[in-house]
C-alpha cells in the first residue's frame, strides 16, 4: 500500500470513527457534543404542547385577518430558526386567536406547557423606546418609558454587516415607508441620546445580560429608512441580535390563555421497536452485503455506517425536529446508499471477469458506477430541496433527512469507498481475485 493511500485510508476511517463515537456519547475529549441521544423527536413520537394564543389589541378589538397571517409568518419563522419542524400553526379569525402544536424538548423531564411556549417568544411584542437614562434597574438596565419610537412590524428586514474601514460588525434595518417616518422624527429629537429595544417591555439583553450594547445611541437623524445598530462584540453576537429583532415583528401582543400538553401517536416503546429494527435490519444488510460482495462489502459496511453516523449527527447538531417522515427519509437514503455500493461492486466485479488489472477494474467499476449512483441521487436531492422550499410542518422533516441523506450518500458511498477500497487492493491479501467474487480470471489489459 503506497503511503498517499495509506494515509487517505486511515483519515477515512479515524473520521468515522470519531463521529461514531460522538453520535453514541454525546461527547469527545469531555466536550459535550449533540448526539443520537439529543435528537428533538416529532409530535408523534414524544408528544408535545397545544396552546391558544389571543390577540391583545389596544382598542380591545379583534385584529383583522391580514394581522392574524402576519403573526402567524413571525410565528413559523421563530419556529425555523429553532429549527422545530414538526409543527402546526393555525389561525382562527373569529377568536382572534392562533393555535400552535410543538413537540417537547428531547430530555425535558419538567413538562410545562407554558414553558414550552416561552421558549419560541410567541407572545412578546417587539418596541424600539425612547429611555430615561436616571431611571434603571439595579443591574443598570433601562427601564421601558412606554414612549415607542417603532414597533417590531414596522421593521421589514435585518442583516449583519461589516464596516470596511473599521472592521466593525453591525446589525442593518431596513424599516417600511411608515417606520421609516417615525423613525426618522424621533431620531432628529434624539441625537446623542440612548434607545433601547425592549421585548413586552423587557430589555434584549446580550449574552453577558448586558443592555448597553443593544441600546445604540443615536448619533445623527436617520432618513431613508435605513440604519445600523453598533456595539456587538463579533459577528455571532451581532446576528443574534438581527435575529431576535427580525422574529419580533408581531403586529400586537399574544397573551397563552390555553396551554395543554398531546400524548404522542406512537410513544417511546414504539420507537425503541423501530430502533431495534432499524439496528437488527442494518447488521443483516451488512452481512449480505459482505458474504456476497467481500471486501467490496466491508468496505461499504464501513461507508455505510459513516453515512448513518453523519446523518444522526446532521440532525442532532443543528437541533432538527425529527418526525415519523423524517426517519423515513432516513431510512430512504439508507437504502440508496446500499444501492450505490451494489452498483459499485457489480461493476468492479464485470470488469475483473473481463479480465483487466484489478487496479484498473476498480477504477472502471467507479467511473462506469457514478453516472447511474448521480442520476439517481440527484433527482431524489431535487425533490427533497423542492419539498423544503414549499413544504411545512413534518413535510420538512421529511425533506430534510432525505437531502442530508443523499449528500452524505455521495461522500461516503462513492469518495470514501473508493478512497477505502484502493487501499485495500494494494495489500498483499486485498489483491486475491476471490475477495470481489471472482474466481480464476487471468489479468489483461
Amino acid at each position: 500500500m503506497s503511503l498517499k493511500n495509506r494515509v487517505k485510508f486511515l483519515v477515512v476511517i479515524l473520521v468515522i470513527g470519531i463521529l461514531t463515537w460522538i453520535t453514541v456519547t454525546g461527547n469527545l475529549f469531555g466536550v459535550s457534543i449533540p448526539g443520537a441521544r439529543d435528537i428533538r423527536f416529532g409530535i408523534d413520537i414524544n408528544g408535545g404542547v397545544e396552546a391558544t394564543l389571543y390577540a391583545v389589541t389596544e382598542d380591545g378589538q379583534l385584529p383583522p385577518e391580514s394581522d392574524l397571517d402576519a403573526a402567524k409568518v413571525v410565528i413559523e419563522k421563530r419556529l425555523d430558526n429553532l429549527n422545530i419542524l414538526d409543527r402546526d400553526v393555525t389561525t382562527d379569525v373569529k377568536s382572534g386567536s392562533i393555535l400552535i402544536r410543538i413537540p417537547w424538548k428531547q430530555g425535558e423531564t419538567d413538562f410545562d406547557p407554558q414553558k414550552a411556549i416561552s421558549e419560541i417568544g410567541a407572545t412578546a411584542l417587539l418596541t424600539f423606546q425612547e429611555v430615561d437614562t436616571e431611571k434603571v434597574d439595579e443591574n443598570g438596565n433601562y427601564l421601558p418609558t412606554g414612549k415607542i419610537v417603532i414597533e417590531g412590524d414596522d421593521v421589514v428586514d435585518t442583516g449583519i454587516a461589516t464596516n470596511s474601514q473599521t472592521g466593525q460588525v453591525m446589525v442593518t434595518l431596513k424599516l417600511s415607508e411608515e417606520g421609516a417616518k417615525k423613525f426618522a422624527e424621533a431620531t432628529g429629537r434624539l441625537v446623542g441620546q440612548p434607545i433601547a429595544i425592549f421585548m413586552d417591555n423587557e430589555p434584549v439583553l446580550d449574552s453577558e445580560g448586558r443592555v448597553n450594547s443593544h441600546a445604540p445611541i443615536v448619533n445623527e437623524q436617520i432618513t431613508g429608512g435605513e440604519a445600523v445598530i453598533t456595539g456587538q462584540r463579533d459577528a455571532k453576537e451581532a446576528a443574534k441580535l438581527a435575529g431576535i429583532i427580525k422574529a419580533g415583528a408581531l403586529p400586537f401582543k399574544l397573551e397563552a390563555k390555553s396551554t395543554n400538553s398531546i400524548s404522542p401517536t406512537m410513544g417511546k416503546g414504539a420507537l425503541a421497536i423501530m430502533l431495534r429494527a432499524g439496528v437488527v435490519a442494518f447488521i443483516l444488510v451488512c452481512l449480505f452485503m459482505i458474504l456476497y460482495y467481500r471486501l467490496p462489502g466491508i468496505i461499504a459496511c464501513v461507508a455505510l455506517l459513516g453515512q448513518v453516523v453523519g446523518q444522526i449527527l446532521a440532525i442532532s447538531w443543528p437541533g432538527i425536529t425529527l418526525t415519523l417522515p423524517g426517519m423515513a427519509g432516513v431510512i430512504l437514503s439508507i437504502g440508496m446508499g446500499v444501492d450505490a455500493n451494489i452498483i459499485t461492486s457489480e461493476r468492479i466485479k464485470e470488469e475483473l471477469k473481463s479480465g483487466r488489472t484489478l487496479k484498473s477494474a476498480i477504477d472502471a467499476g467507479f467511473d462506469r458506477a457514478f453516472s447511474a449512483v448521480f442520476d439517481g441521487n440527484i433527482t431524489v436531492l431535487i425533490s427533497a430541496v423542492v419539498l423544503y422550499i414549499f413544504g411545512s410542518g413534518a413535510m420538512l422533516s421529511f425533506a430534510y433527512s432525505l437531502g442530508t441523506g443523499v449528500l452524505l450518500n455521495f461522500l461516503c458511498g462513492v469518495t470514501a469507498s473508493r478512497v477505502m477500497i484502493r487501499a485495500a487492493s494494494e495489500t498483499r491479501i486485498g489483491k486475491k481475485h476471490w475477495l470481489y467474487g471472482v474466481k480464476d480470471v487471468k489479468e489483461g489489459a
